[in-house]
């Protein structure tokens, strides 16, 4: 296996999700292990700042303001990423959004509506201008963001649950169809992860952090670069002979 220290230098990599959690994470991580990256997200404010500060640790970084369940959004998000470096080599569609748990009769349409539209329709609008953008490039890589929830269920939050499995499905479908053409598609399932969403949810919830936490092995949650580090990884070369498959950076939470 290559020891390169920079598996992904000079690649030009578009990460979706990018003003917080994973996808921040992910924006540090690309950077240091060489990518040239194009971050999207909603909150214009906290992509500037973000990329300000990989600009000043030497990182060849630029963003655009997405809604990745606005078709047009999205083609114009990879129309400005090819833009930037003329080509496509990696995207890590991790945009995605949660809900308040409760019973599947009490979930309203609008909320149904929402997680669909985003954590599948966004893949969906996702996968479809970046393919396009990599087989007139020559092939390239790309991560979807699932969940454990994508693998398995949980209780009082079926939309979500839902949701994740059409990622892994969505994800399976475009490796077996694009494979000939150059472009591998996996997904990652991350477990519990500390980011400002699961902390403005402990917070709200009393206990729920000691109740997930004992459904973890490893006793803890993932800090948002481990995850990070496997979504590089399957960007890479590194990960060559790997499509369709889904990764589980969940600490041992599926093995169980």
């Amino acid at each position: 296996m290559s020891s390169d220290p920079a598996p992904l230098s000079g690649k030009a990599v578009l990460i979706t999700g990018a003003s917080s959690g994973i996808g921040a994470a992910a924006a540090r991580v690309f950077t240091r292990q060489g990518a040239a990256v194009v971050l999207a997200a909603r909150r214009a404010d906290r992509l500037r700042e973000l990329v300000d500060d990989l600009r000043a640790e030497g990182a060849t970084a630029s963003c655009v303001t997405a809604d990745v369940a606005n078709p047009a959004d999205v083609r114009a998000m990879v129309e400005f990423a090819v833009s930037e470096h003329g080509r496509l080599d990696a995207a890590f569609n991790n945009a995605g959004v949660g809900i308040d748990k409760r019973p599947l009769h009490l979930v309203d349409d609008a909320d149904y509506r929402q997680v669909m539209d985003v954590n599948v329709t966004g893949v969906w609008n996702c996968l479809r201008h970046e393919i396009a953008a990599m087989l007139e490039g020559g092939g390239g890589s790309i991560v979807n963001t699932s969940s454990v929830g994508g693998l398995v269920a949980s209780s009082t939050a079926a939309p979500y649950i839902a949701s994740k499995h059409a990622v892994i499905g969505l994800t399976k479908a475009a490796a077996v169809e694009y494979a000939e053409h150059g472009i591998r598609v996996n997904a990652l399932a991350p477990g519990l992860t500390r980011s400002e969403m699961t902390d403005q949810w402990f917070t709200l919830h009393p206990g729920a952090e000691q109740r997930a936490l004992r459904s973890a092995p490893q006793r803890r949650a993932a800090d948002p670069e481990e995850v990070a580090e496997a979504a590089a990884w399957l960007c890479s070369d590194r990960a060559s002979f790997v499509t369709g498959t889904t990764l589980a950076v969940d600490g041992g939470r599926t093995a169980w």
